[in-house]
């Protein structure tokens, strides 16, 4: 198996290498120091396995994964204990090692790896090491953190989207649109799946097709007898469903 180590620490990335040095029939190709050297080393040198640390600057392990999407390889998290981390890992079946890393443990995980890369060969399917990575992300937050930011991978560039500069979300088709400052970029993603990410003290679902950040809501005017319009501070206006009014109504009176 030829492995890529990902981790931001020189040290962890030194001790890995010569523990997976011991390892027979794994061969280190590559090392990352962050998250996006990691999506560009993962993309150039196409390992089978990477071992990825979470808490990383710039990028998280978990988002890495996102950007890779379907050509992620298999995946090995190596993380210090985390007990939410851990859970959605267990739930998953996403293997981990925990810092220190032990031999043992180490031989396990890449015995494990093996037998899935096999399966995958004689199934003609792939590793499928990420296809979740959303989903694995919110599980192994704490209950009540919500996302805090957005990755939206587009034209070869990756756009990081703080959460509270997102203007409003728009559903087209199988992908959204992200409305910040003026600009507008496309994700894979429902939103639906992204309602329930963010923080709903801040977005509110306005519309079927709509989610608005409620900070940059300036007024509301009703239209038709069951809808209303919602103007922005930078002058768009999103449809306001009747659904969406009660909702958006519930968080202004709380607030």
């Amino acid at each position: 198996m030829r492995a890529l180590i990902v981790d931001d620490e020189p040290l962890a990335r030194s001790l890995l290498a010569e523990l997976l040095a011991e390892q027979p029939g794994v061969e280190v190709i590559g090392e990352a120091s962050n998250g996006f050297e990691a999506v560009k080393r993962c993309e150039e040198l196409v390992p089978d396995l990477v071992f990825l640390d979470i808490q990383m600057p710039k990028l998280s392990g978990f988002e890495v994964l996102e950007l890779l999407g379907e050509q992620a390889p298999a995946v090995v998290f190596v993380t210090a204990y985390d007990e939410y981390a851990l859970r959605a890992f267990e739930v998953h079946a996403v293997d981990y090692l925990l810092k220190p890393v032990e031999p043992e443990r180490l031989a396990a995980a890449i015995a494990r790896v093996a037998a899935q890369l096999e399966l995958a060969r004689a199934t003609g399917g792939g590793a499928a090491a990420a296809g979740d990575a959303a989903r694995l992300a919110q599980a192994a937050r704490p209950p009540g953190r919500p996302l805090e930011r957005v990755l939206v991978r587009e034209e070869g560039r990756i756009h990081v989207l703080p959460a509270e500069g997102i203007d409003y979300v728009e559903a087209r088709d199988d992908y959204v649109l992200f409305a910040a400052g003026g600009k507008k970029l496309k994700k894979q993603q429902t939103l639906t799946e992204l309602e329930r990410q963010l923080d709903p003290a801040r977005f509110v679902r306005v519309h079927r097709s709509y989610l608005l950040n409620l900070d940059r809501l300036a007024r509301l005017e009703a239209y038709s007898k069951d809808g209303w319009l919602a103007f922005l501070t930078d002058g768009s206006r999103l449809p306001v469903s009747r659904a969406g009014y009660a909702r958006l109504k519930a968080l202004l009176d709380g607030a």
